[in-house]
């Protein structure tokens, strides 16, 4: 079917969708700067478009899926995008049917009411009907989740996972560390369908911003055998034009230490920006840390791989330029809170709650000791460039891939 890609209401590119979802053709780019960030280089790369637009469909790994989708009557989720016109409410992409008269004002999920219906399915209930006008058709991650609508808010209730469910409780005690520490966050809340808890979030994506994954702005150039991947990655956030990325990852970087996330890769972080102007509005708030504290292991305190830029968290330690900003007192009273939070699980006993506060504390106590033992470590980087050497400016590099992994 012919449709046009569009960005809130400016078009963007001429699209031929075939029966499997797939983008068969590229007629016409009409607005190459209102492109998904890097889909042009020497001209449309249709597959970097296709990555990006199946990119949007809902993971073959999300709890559930399988079962869902023969409630819907189809047969694969990315058939699930076209059903909603692409629409999102993470950024203001969509697709409007060649020769359509919709605009959208009348469409969108930010300021209009949406289905429940697919929410309902992907959470193992079957409804009547199936109306498919949903943000949950476009919502990446595993773990089982779906959008509502509460007191006119955009809210997102996402399960947990294994024998512990352990996730909305993460995501909790994470909102508790980054506010003590008044470091730039989602907040998250609890909640519980019968036995079964989840943590709920408010959209933090307006009608006018959009998120970008940090993913997309790293294949923005050919990564250099001098650069480490912490150094590409600024420097691609340097030509982007995207200010003060290293003060914003000296903050995740030593959160994500503190809680022992094991999954903070480049789609689980990233930017926001103007949908209209394009112009960067800086590093995202820190979102989605479910997937910490030993959520899925029984031995808390043991040592755990980490993400993005090294496998080893204390190596990442290292690439923090500051911890001026880090201050312990703040953190007085974390465990109590951490126990007390924990306790509202029928699935953690309370060896667990107390093995996960004290390991917590550990280390906090290690960000501590480096923000003595490092004195140097006290000047933020004011831009991108200061500790990245300078070389021959690349062609920008198309997206080849996508992590699958987002939680």
């Amino acid at each position: 079917m012919d449709y046009t890609l569009m960005h809130k209401n400016i078009p963007v590119a001429d699209m031929v969708i075939d029966e499997t979802g797939f983008i068969a053709k590229v007629p016409k780019v009409h607005d190459e700067r209102h492109l998904p960030v890097r889909i042009f280089g020497a001209g449309i790369d249709r597959k970097a478009l296709n990555d990006w637009w199946l990119g949007r469909s809902i993971p073959a790994s999300r709890d559930g899926l399988q079962s869902a989708l023969e409630v819907m009557g189809l047969s694969s989720p990315t058939l699930l995008i076209e059903k909603c016109f692409g629409l999102s409410l993470s950024d203001q992409y969509w697709i409007a049917p060649k020769n359509s008269e919709l605009k959208w004002e009348n469409i969108n999920f930010f300021t209009n009411d949406f289905s429940k219906d697919v929410g309902e399915a992907l959470f193992g209930k079957e409804p009547t009907e199936i109306n498919f006008a949903s943000p949950d058709n476009t919502s990446d991650g595993w773990l089982k989740k779906k959008w509502i609508i509460s007191d006119g808010k955009r809210v997102l209730m996402k399960g947990g996972s294994g024998v512990f469910q352990q996730e909305p409780f993460n995501e909790v005690i994470s909102t508790i560390v980054m506010k003590r520490l008044n470091v730039a966050h989602i907040e998250y809340t609890l909640t519980f369908d019968g036995e079964k808890p989840f943590s709920l979030c408010e959209n933090f994506v307006t009608p006018d911003t959009e998120l970008v994954p940090a993913w997309r702005v790293k294949e923005s150039l050919k990564k250099s055998n001098s650069d480490s991947h912490f150094t590409h990655f600024l420097r691609c956030c340097d030509e982007s034009g995207i200010a003060n990325v290293q003060s914003a990852l000296n903050k995740m970087l030593t959160i994500d230490y503190i809680i022992a996330n094991e999954d903070r890769h480049y789609n689980n972080f990233g930017f926001l920006r103007n949908a209209e102007t394009l112009e960067w509005q800086g590093f995202a708030p820190i979102y989605d840390s479910g997937t910490s504290l030993w959520h899925n292991s029984a031995r808390v305190g043991s040592r755990i791989e980490s993400k993005p830029f090294y496998t080893s968290h204390d190596e990442q330690l290292k690439l923090v330029q500051s911890l001026k900003w880090f201050d312990r007192a703040a953190l007085d009273g974390v465990d109590a809170e951490i126990i007390s939070i924990l306790a509202q699980s029928p699935d953690i006993d309370e060896a667990r709650q107390n093995a996960i506060a004290a390991a917590v504390l550990d280390r906090v106590g290690r960000i501590e000791q480096l923000s003595q033992q490092k004195p140097s470590l006290d000047g933020t980087l004011q831009s991108n460039r200061a500790k990245v050497k300078p070389r021959r400016t690349e062609q920008p590099a198309v997206l080849t891939k996508k992590n699958q992994h987002e939680v």
